[in-house]
């Protein structure tokens, strides 16, 4: 009995979360210029005005470059700090961690103050590069989360036997620990290019008018004018998340399904 109760308790918070998406998003094909029920005739204008409106391509393209460039600093960033933070002998290991993880708990607002200040100093300020940094700051507490779990995983036997069997330790690394902690890293990227396709107070600080994003462009077009356009977008994100995440899930289970093939 209590069992089943949890089950529909369960259920009732995941509907009651998910029901404002339901509700929204198939207004992304409606016909007609505004943002009411019911839908009197179905169709993909807004898709195509997604593809087409040079405002809305240019945002999607930034992005994308955006988005892969925080991924690829932070996943290396956040992977390195990890490898560090393991290590029993360094000092303030829990202090440095906390650091890395701030820019989760510190209001967007000051962070995009504070970046803009430093990014005008810099000459960094409404550029690609300078975007990119600011979205890696954010993105690298979810790598340091993921990649963390992944290294405590992992049995210091094994590697302790690949160095006694010769092998250097950065053949131990790429052969041993790389390989144990892929799924980490790997779940670790989606999250922040998750995150970096999200993220709208931090650019509006640092970002130049050819930097716009996809999430700036959507607030920006909510503030002018309410559009199913916007709500276009939105099922184009969330299906794009659903899909990493997704695939991360896939690779994470082929790493844990080969894993327990090699145990003999």
């Amino acid at each position: 009995m209590f069992r089943t109760a949890q089950i529909l308790f369960g259920v009732s918070v995941v509907i009651f979360l998910l029901m404002p998406i339901v509700a929204i998003l198939p207004l992304a094909f409606t016909s007609s210029v505004f943002l009411t029920y019911p839908i009197e005739d179905y169709s993909l204008r807004w898709f195509v005005e997604l593809a087409t409106a040079d405002a809305w391509r240019l945002s999607i393209m930034n992005s994308l470059i955006i988005g892969l460039g925080a991924t690829l600093l932070s996943t290396i960033l956040g992977t390195l700090a990890s490898l560090g933070m393991r290590s029993k002998a360094l000092p303030f290991a829990n202090l440095l961690r906390t650091m890395f993880l701030l820019p989760m708990v510190v209001p967007a607002v000051v962070l995009g103050v504070g970046m803009q200040m430093l990014f005008v100093n810099l000459g960094l300020a409404s550029t690609y590069p300078g975007v990119i940094v600011a979205h890696a700051v954010l993105c690298v507490p979810f790598v340091i989360v993921s990649v963390s779990a992944s290294l405590q995983g992992i049995d210091p036997s094994v590697e302790k036997a690949a160095s006694s069997l010769g092998a250097s330790p950065v053949m131990v690394f790429r052969r041993v620990t790389f390989p144990l902690a892929l799924p980490g890293v790997i779940s670790g990227a989606v999250f922040a290019f998750a995150t970096s396709l999200d993220e709208v107070v931090i650019t509006l600080f640092v970002a130049g008018p050819n930097q716009r994003t996809l999430a700036r462009q959507m607030f920006s077009s909510i503030r002018e004018n309410i559009s199913p356009t916007v709500v276009a977008a939105a099922l184009l994100l969330i299906i794009g998340t659903l899909c990493l995440g997704g695939l991360a899930a896939l690779l994470r289970w082929r790493q844990e399904r080969s894993a327990l093939k090699a145990v003999p």
